[in-house]
């Protein structure tokens, strides 16, 4: 699906975050021009902001305790989103500060890029460090070891032998970053189809067993993103790692074309449950207003409907 001139005008006229992606997936410019674009991340907009919020210890938050650890590990993951370059000399400043100072004390010290115990906060946290040159592999074979029989992954379990689409996203999420930075393997790769077909065979949000929609506030788009699971962060994780798309996902890419406003942006809707909610709050601040039309979301929907139209 094509973008509008007009809309890809109001696109470019947004932070450099949004720019060199709407440069890179929408536009289609030249790579030297979408990588001096990228390059303003680190110093202007958003990303020069939440590199400015970080304390000399080494975290996001009030303080490095367990809870704020979280803080953290949510704004590694949105520098990311934003491509802050891991090569960049902030990153590295950033990078090395949370490697030097941070680590879990109620779980022996375990240094940060190590992870917890929970597989929703580990898959943000593979997928971080392995996006800023910081990959876990002790963390990666925890995960491959708590993958379900069903194919995804639950933070409930053992206690709970049923998968969660909020934990299995997370997870998947940082297998793919993982794959990028240190090549592919066939453990990883097994364990990350397995997880997909988790997603497809319930054809992005319904039941196996009824057929029934699990939560309707899936078809409801956000961004960032925190533990939480919708249809667009599902169908947008398919892209990246370059899954055909087939008839399983038909269902998905209605409903985000469905959420497009007539004036052809999508807007913004923060998650209902208070749970989640209270998640996205520790994002260090807003990038977007609720309710409004969201440039995130829009650059999100407009290339999955891309990617889903070319494989037609």
């Amino acid at each position: 699906m094509r973008a509008k001139s007009s809309v890809l005008e109001w696109l470019l006229d947004s932070d450099p975050a949004i720019r060199w992606q709407v440069m890179r997936d929408l536009a289609k410019e030249p790579e030297e021009l979408v990588a001096a674009e990228r390059s303003r991340v680190a110093s202007e907009g958003w990303g020069a902001r939440l590199l400015d919020l970080q304390a000399p210890e080494g975290h996001w938050g009030r303080d490095a305790e367990e809870g704020d650890l979280l803080c953290t590990a949510f704004t590694l993951i949105l520098l990311r989103d934003l491509g802050l370059d891991p090569k960049g000399e902030r990153a590295r400043i950033a990078i090395g500060r949370v490697r030097d100072h941070l680590a879990w004390t109620k779980f022996d010290g375990q240094p940060f890029f190590d992870g917890e115990t929970e597989p929703c906060i580990n898959g943000r946290i593979l997928a971080a460090g392995a996006y800023f040159g910081a990959a876990s592999d002790r963390l990666v074979d925890r995960l491959l070891d708590e993958q379900l029989e069903d194919g995804g992954w639950n933070c409930d379990a053992p206690q709970s032998r049923r998968s969660s689409f909020h934990s299995t996203i997370c997870v998947l999420e940082g297998l793919l970053e993982y794959e990028k930075a240190e090549g592919a393997s066939a453990a990883v790769t097994d364990a990350r189809v397995r997880g997909q077909e988790y997603l497809l065979e319930r054809r992005m949000l319904r039941s196996l067993s009824s057929g029934e929609v699990i939560d309707r506030k899936w078809t409801r788009f956000w961004f960032p993103t925190t533990f939480h699971y919708d249809v667009l962060r599902g169908l947008d994780y398919l892209r990246s790692a370059g899954v055909e798309p087939d008839e399983r996902m038909a269902e998905a890419v209605g409903l985000v074309r469905k959420r497009r406003h007539q004036n052809g942006l999508w807007p913004l809707r923060k998650p209902a449950d208070r749970r989640l909610t209270l998640w996205a709050d520790r994002v260090p601040f807003d990038m977007e207003e609720t309710g409004k039309a969201s440039r995130w979301n829009t650059l999100r929907a407009l290339r999955v409907l891309d990617w889903q139209s070319a494989r037609n």
